[in-house]
């Protein structure tokens, strides 16, 4: 499958909804806890710094998409942060990787300086190898810093890589 990269626009929105409620509804990765529905989709995928939709080329299918956005506000500003998610079935073939260089590029052209993960879960270890072949730095680990769908506790791993 060969994938692109285009940006979000709002006839995507109740499938960029599906793909992002399955990372929700997986409850370990994702800090939030309500899905999204076509209407409520939009709203979030356009009120993003920039929303990214990976799709196949030969059907025009989405197959993953990104968040960009700030981190913070006035003296933080040029921080921003990210989210990541990649249709069930089709991990492991490297959607992810190409979301994660589009962000990156993305994250420059706007202006940001810096990109920041604030919450990787200790046990989504895909990300972690695919950010440490992508030269992120981690930042140490804040013990029970994620809330799981079971209610367990999960260490998190603050990343940042400068753009």
């Amino acid at each position: 499958m060969q994938t692109a990269i285009r940006p979000y626009e709002q006839k995507d929105a109740a499938a960029a909804a599906a793909i992002w409620n399955e990372v929700v509804e997986a409850g370990v990765a994702f800090p939030q806890t309500e899905l999204l529905d076509e209407e409520s989709g939009h709203a979030f995928f356009s009120g993003q710094s920039f929303t990214g939709l990976a799709y196949d080329t030969a059907t025009g299918g989405l197959v993953g998409l990104y968040i960009l956005h700030p981190n913070n506000v006035g003296r933080c500003g040029h921080i921003c942060n990210a989210s990541y998610a990649v249709k069930s079935g089709l991990r492991g073939q490297h959607i992810g990787e190409a979301l994660v260089r589009h962000c990156m590029e993305q994250a420059k052209k706007l202006g940001f300086g810096i990109l920041q993960f604030n919450a990787v879960v200790k046990t989504n270890l895909p990300a972690l190898r695919l950010y440490k072949k992508l030269g992120f730095v981690q930042l140490g680990v804040i013990p029970g810093g994620f809330r799981m769908k079971d209610g367990t506790y999960e260490d998190i791993i603050p990343h940042y890589h400068i753009l």
